[in-house]
């Protein structure tokens, strides 16, 4: 199949990880920012084709591990009340709040429905106009297109009962705020090419020449991610820091104009709070005034929200790269996809669901 089986050419991924071996003199440690990058890292065990002294390390581009934990909250809160039908994707269900899940809640009588798109949720309203309907519309840039699309919808029909609880995150802030952390290990990036595909490079550029790291801008098979792994080694060889885009079959340099479009009408920049981090400034989309109607954390008084993260979980440093899941006591044990005591052992993209998936030590498997 055309940009599936090229990518995953068992010939090319091994000339490509000699490449890397060849190349490579000394230690260099590199960040693949996208969750899914982590999962396809592992599941193909590209991380072991490479020599010793190149380590990969995993970013905190899972955004369902990295939605706060007090938005978490505020979308149980609301998922509860009786006048309620609350959707969302089917990898927010067994987020781990505070106290419950939204899967729990459900077996407890909440009306939580699994949906496709937001587009789905507008329909929800549409035909169920004696009740409220709330779209948990979380993400990076990637996602925030159709949740805009979501948005201008329902406020051109008028759906008064249509609201969007949002907690959007932004990476280009992520990745200055890991490479401004005393313990920052991180010498270069595998930038996520989805996200890249919406917004462009520009951000990118920016950050590397700001802080002086190569950025590869890639995709998720085994070759598109080793390619990446070869332009930052080959600039970290040479000393030189720039974006590279080896994904360009996906990403154009301007990303995409319609989709930007509708983030610029729907959303604006702000300062927020990332799961296990903690804030980042100008990180996160809110929902602009126009649309204010439809934010339900201004329809909903859920304000005074009290969270509690569990003390063992070191997720935060799971997604800062400092730590990697095996290095955690709990994981494989007391944490589980079954028991998980943080976001990232249940997301589809949660670096510690991929370690459990394809790298359990023998005594947890």
């Amino acid at each position: 199949m055309k940009y599936l089986d090229e990518y995953r050419d068992a010939d090319a991924t091994d000339e490509l990880a000699r490449a890397i071996r060849r190349e490579t003199t000394r230690p260099h440690v590199i960040m693949e920012v996208c969750g899914g990058q982590t999962h396809s890292i592992l599941r193909y065990g590209l991380d072991r084709l490479l020599p010793d002294n190149v380590e990969l390390v995993h970013g905190p581009g899972c955004p369902v591990c990295v939605t706060a934990l007090d938005t978490i909250d505020r979308a149980h809160a609301i998922a509860q009340r009786p006048d309620v039908i609350f959707t969302s994707f089917g990898d927010m269900l067994r987020v781990p709040g505070s106290t419950t899940d939204l899967l729990a809640l459900r077996a407890r009588g909440a009306d939580v429905r699994v949906v496709y798109s937001p587009l789905d949720a507008v329909a929800l309203a549409r035909t169920n106009p004696d009740r409220r309907v709330v779209f948990f519309g979380i993400g990076f840039e990637t996602t925030a297109p159709a949740n805009a699309m979501a948005l201008i919808a329902a406020k051109r029909e008028q759906l008064a009962n249509f609201s969007m609880l949002a907690s959007h995150v932004l990476v280009p802030p992520s990745i200055a705020s890991i490479l401004q952390s005393p313990d920052n290990r991180v010498q270069a990036f595998l930038g996520p090419g989805h996200v890249c595909a919406i917004t462009g490079v520009r951000a990118y550029e920016s950050l590397a020449a700001r802080y002086r790291v190569p950025i590869a801008i890639t995709g998720f098979e085994p070759v598109d991610l080793l390619r990446g792994v070869l332009a930052a080694v080959r600039q970290l060889e040479r000393g030189s820091f720039s974006v590279e885009n080896v994904y360009a079959r996906n990403v154009a340099e301007a990303g995409n104009a319609a989709a930007r479009a509708a983030i610029a009408e729907v959303f604006e920049v702000v300062d927020r709070n990332w799961r296990g981090i903690g804030a980042i400034p100008k990180s996160g989309y809110r929902i602009a005034a126009p649309y204010r109607a439809h934010d339900a954390e201004h329809v909903f008084d859920v304000g005074a929200i009290a969270t509690r993260e569990p003390a063992r979980c070191i997720s935060g440093l799971v997604l800062r790269g400092v730590k990697k899941p095996c290095d955690c006591p709990a994981f494989g044990k007391d944490c589980t996809p079954e028991t998980p005591l943080g976001a990232t052992m249940v997301s589809s993209e949660g670096a510690c669901a991929a370690y459990f998936a394809h790298r359990r030590p023998v005594e947890v498997a």
